[in-house]
Parts: C-alpha cells; structure tokens; sequence
C-alpha cells in the first residue's frame, strides 16, 4: 500500500503553481497600473471641480492645492477651502503627482506618475476648458495633447 506523494509528484505540481503564478504577474501588475491611471484621471477631475468651486466662492482661482484642501483647524476659508481631501491636496497620491497652477482667470491641473512604468504610464492635464488630455510618454500631459478617451 503506497502512502502520500513521490518528490518528483510534488516536483512537478510546484513547478506547475510557478509557471502559473509567472504568467499571472504581468497581468495582475498591469490592471493595478490602469486603476492608478483611472484613479488620477478621476482626481484631475475632482480638483477641477473643486477649482470651480473656489473661483464661485472667492472669485479667483486657487494657486495651489493647499487652498483647495482642509483647513488645519477652525473654518474653511480662501487658505484652505475644504473642498478636495487632505491626501490630494498634499500632491501626491496613488503613485501620482498632481500639480496646480492658475491666474485669476485659468488654472492647469496635472498628474504625473511618480515612477514612470510603474506607477502608470498616462500623464494628464486639465484646464479651464474642461478637456481631459493625456500623454502617454514619460513627458508630462499639456495643453496639446491628445483628448482622453475614457
């Protein structure tokens, strides 16, 4: 009466797991990178929001992210507006880096990844006309770039 597996039987089901596991990384890996990608684009889009926001209540556009975010204590004011999260309004969150500039009358979000290949490979940048543009290069998203095509 035999009893439990040969090495070679246990062999040859763990080289059976590694060759599946090695087939699944690259996938698994390449799904976290578009739902970074998606979140980044959806995060330009809330800081546009909250930019149009701002510029309702206090006419003029926010210079940087600070102004859109939670105020340290006390009420919401033009330092602090409490409109995007404390995270976003640092700048940088999951695996981008988000950038705000602006002038009474414009602004310009951008998202970069904080490692290109690894954190995404989409740049994106939104203004004032409301168009999502994204770069698929390593150089950031501007005012020419393709459309987003979500």
């Amino acid at each position: 009466m035999r009893r439990g597996f040969s090495l070679i039987e246990l062999l040859i089901v763990i080289a059976i797991i590694l060759i599946i596991i090695t087939v699944s990384i690259p996938a698994y890996n390449k799904a976290q990178m578009l739902a970074r990608e998606m979140a980044a684009s959806k995060a330009v889009q809330t800081i546009q929001t909250a930019e149009v926001m701002y510029q309702s209540s206090y006419g003029h556009y926010a210079q940087v992210l600070r102004e859109l975010g939670p105020p340290d204590g006390g009420a919401s004011g033009m330092a602090a507006a409490g409109l995007i999260s404390g995270a976003l309004s640092a700048g940088t969150v999951g695996g981008y880096r988000f950038t705000l500039s602006a002038t009474p009358d414009t602004f310009a979000i951008g998202a970069s990844p904080v490692a290109y290949g690894s954190s995404g490979v989409k740049s994106f940048y939104l203004d004032q006309t409301g168009i999502l543009r994204a770069s698929d290069g390593p150089q950031p998203a501007t005012s020419t770039s393709p459309e987003f095509a979500k």
